[in-house]
């Protein structure tokens, strides 16, 4: 049988694991809300249907793989709540299944390291909502595997634009630290937990070196030969809810998960290697 995936919600990590995939033959069906998309989505060499509107019982009657990009609402997970009750019967040769979440479900650790061990304290309403959503998942009985990823980065996803444009700024939180992944690590991540499945298990998916977000901004602009942006507390800067919500937690996540049980070696280990790849990336286009 022809090794099929359906992403739901073909985004920025979904189109990087694409990438690895269509060569080695798969078959790939991904969802967007939007036609517009459809162009964009071919060219990765993935079939592009429509979620939540359009209906997917033909591709999840293919599916031997299905991987879950699309966030949860107050409602819970939206495929669950439009496919969940006959899912089994719609696909009955799954696999494998990979929900992506978020390390937002561990919650403040005040700086301090957290593991797939931690318990799950979220802070904010989204984190909460990602927790319910994995306990969806957990609860349909089919092959799961939870990626949680810390800050997602990559080529035109990164600090150089707002660098450039002179929008970018410094956010000065005295402890604060986050932990951040190249969209290519997660790639390989999920690839790895593909050709080794553990259903049940979850995995951290971020770099060695969690970092304070001032920090990566002024090694960014540092590679554009530019002047750090300037400074700002935290208490004086302009921050949409959601930004705000970000710096409320601060922890360290380890990784050894996908080391020592998918075998992952980290393409960028840290944010320095990362920018350097991502920099060069952009400069190509």
């Amino acid at each position: 049988m022809t090794k099929t995936l359906l992403t739901i919600g073909q985004g920025y990590s979904a189109n990087a694991l694409a990438g690895r995939l269509s060569p080695k033959g798969w078959k790939l069906f991904g969802t967007t809300r939007s036609p517009e998309k459809f162009a964009a989505i071919q060219s990765l060499g993935v079939i592009p249907l429509i979620f939540p509107e359009g209906d997917l019982t033909d591709a999840l009657s293919e599916a031997t793989h299905l991987l879950i990009s699309v966030s949860p609402s107050e409602n819970g997970d939206p495929f669950l709540a439009k496919y969940g009750s006959k899912l089994r019967q719609y696909a009955p040769n799954l696999e494998w299944v990979g929900y992506l979440s978020t390390t937002g479900v561990y919650g403040d650790h005040a700086g301090g390291w957290v593991t797939e061990e931690t318990p799950l304290t979220p802070s904010s309403r989204r984190g909460l909502m990602r927790v319910e959503a994995e306990n969806q998942w957990r609860g349909t009985g089919l092959p799961l595997h939870i990626f949680r990823l810390a800050g997602i980065y990559g080529p035109h996803r990164g600090p150089f634009e707002k660098i450039r444009n002179g929008t970018a700024r410094r956010i000065i939180k005295e402890g604060q630290v986050f932990s951040r992944t190249h969209v290519d690590d997660i790639a390989q991540v999920l690839l790895a937990s593909i050709k080794s499945p553990n259903a049940g298990a979850a995995y951290n998916v971020c770099d060695d070196m969690p970092a304070p977000p001032q920090d990566v901004l002024a090694y960014a602009a540092e590679l554009l030969g530019m002047a750090p942006p300037p400074e700002v507390r935290f208490e004086d800067a302009e921050l949409s809810p959601m930004a705000r919500s970000f710096y409320g937690e601060s922890k360290r996540v380890a990784n050894e998960r996908i080391k020592n049980d998918l075998g992952v070696t980290l393409h960028y280990p840290d944010y320095k290697s990362g920018l350097q790849a991502v920099l060069a990336a952009e400069t190509r286009k």
